[in-house]
């Protein structure tokens, strides 16, 4: 957990990182339903899921068949709409809360450069991408089925298959359970483990590019056609390295129930970079950049969109913060109760801390936790009063 000095500005990025994302993919999310579909049907192909004539021939057939065969409407095109917001909300507001306060820490450790070295850069963005997924491939795989049903439910008229774009949240996870246990609501992992090389790329070479074509002392706000550029660049570089782990993971969350598919998945299950493999052997080189032309528009808009808002918001927290601070000092006797809630909090945690002494083995682990919690907001109150003072 950040400590209080550094907790502030995590969190500030992290709200304006998923702010900036809620914005990106409302505005992109048809194209991320299209492009989620081409990367799996060449596999529900090869099981007998769909036909051989059916699926689409690239991203503009896949939006024209989208609107013809499932009603018309333009509701086709945010088929699971609902829980991708909330994955990719989260997903960005835990990578940036954890990008930020490893990137601070490292950043602090080498007082004479404000940048870190190529390894460090990467690996900061890596560590922040793995722990975000680990909260965030659950609902990853809800979305990909969702996203996938309706593909299915167009070719199949099985009654496994009938009402899949149908059911709520709740009932997909539990369909998930009954066919791969708990640990099939992490399916995927690996690959997503891989796939943090995405991000992390992305960042380094946004930064890398910040420092080669903009002023230093512009650095900290390059401006809005500059970031949405660099950020757009970057994403476009990194999706074209990384892709054949998304076709590979894609394929990991889909939820198909054909019982050929199922073992074929059983035999290759393994490391990421074995079913990569897999693929390019079964089915060619090829097949491992299905959609990618797709994937590569959605990367420019969506990141340079995403980075675009996130500056956005994070100026105007900014002055909402300090325009918080400035009413504070008007009203001395908030300020005052600010401070005493702050002493009685570090008065509890010692209390607490004490007590704890005499509890057992679960009481210990309710009251440290109790501990903890008290102690953070001790600190995040005095950080405040201190910034303020």
């Amino acid at each position: 957990m950040p400590r209080a000095s550094t907790l502030l500005p995590s969190l500030g990025h992290a709200a304006s990182g998923a702010g900036g994302t809620i914005i990106s993919t409302l505005a992109l999310y048809p194209l991320d339903l299209a492009n989620t579909r081409l990367k799996v049907q060449r596999q529900l192909r090869a099981d007998g899921t769909i036909g051989p004539d059916d699926g689409y021939g690239g991203i503009l057939d896949a939006f024209a068949t989208i609107y013809a065969k499932e009603g018309g409407r333009l509701s086709a095109y945010f088929a699971g709409l609902g829980p991708d917001l909330a994955k990719s909300a989260a997903d960005s507001f835990l990578f940036f809360l954890f990008y930020t306060w490893f990137r601070a820490r490292r950043l602090r450790a080498h007082n004479s450069l404000p940048y870190l070295s190529v390894l460090e850069e990467l690996a900061v963005g890596a560590a922040a991408g793995a722990c975000a997924k680990v909260f965030t491939t659950p609902v990853s795989n809800v979305v990909t089925r969702r996203q996938t049903a309706s593909l299915l439910e167009t070719n199949n008229s099985g009654p496994s298959n009938q009402k899949t774009s149908n059911k709520t949240f709740g009932e997909i996870v539990a369909e998930i359970r009954r066919e791969k246990g708990v640990l099939g609501l992490w399916a995927g992992y690996s690959a997503s483990l891989v796939l943090t090389l995405n991000p992390s790329m992305t960042f380094f070479l946004q930064q890398m590019l910040k420092r080669a074509s903009v002023a230093r002392q512009d650095w900290d706000e390059p401006g809005g056609r500059a970031t949405f550029l660099l950020a757009a660049i970057s994403k476009v570089v990194a999706t074209t390295v990384t892709y054949p782990f998304q076709i590979a993971k894609a394929r990991g969350e889909e939820g198909s129930r054909n019982a050929l598919a199922v073992a074929a998945r059983g035999l290759a299950r393994g490391t990421v970079f074995g079913t990569v493999v897999r693929i390019a052997k079964a089915e060619g080189a090829t097949a491992l950049y299905d959609g990618i032309g797709g994937e590569l528009l959605k990367g420019f808009f969506s990141h340079g969109t995403t980075m675009l808002f996130k500056d956005v918001i994070h100026r105007f927290l900014l002055r909402l913060y300090f325009a918080i601070l400035a009413a504070l000092q008007n009203y001395p006797q908030l300020r005052a109760r600010v401070i005493e809630r702050t002493r009685r909090a570090r008065s509890s945690a010692r209390h607490a801390s004490q007590q704890a002494a005499f509890l057992s083995v679960t009481e210990v682990y309710r009251g440290t936790r109790y501990i903890k919690n008290r102690y953070l907001a001790g600190e995040k109150a005095l950080a405040w009063m201190l910034s303020s003072g």
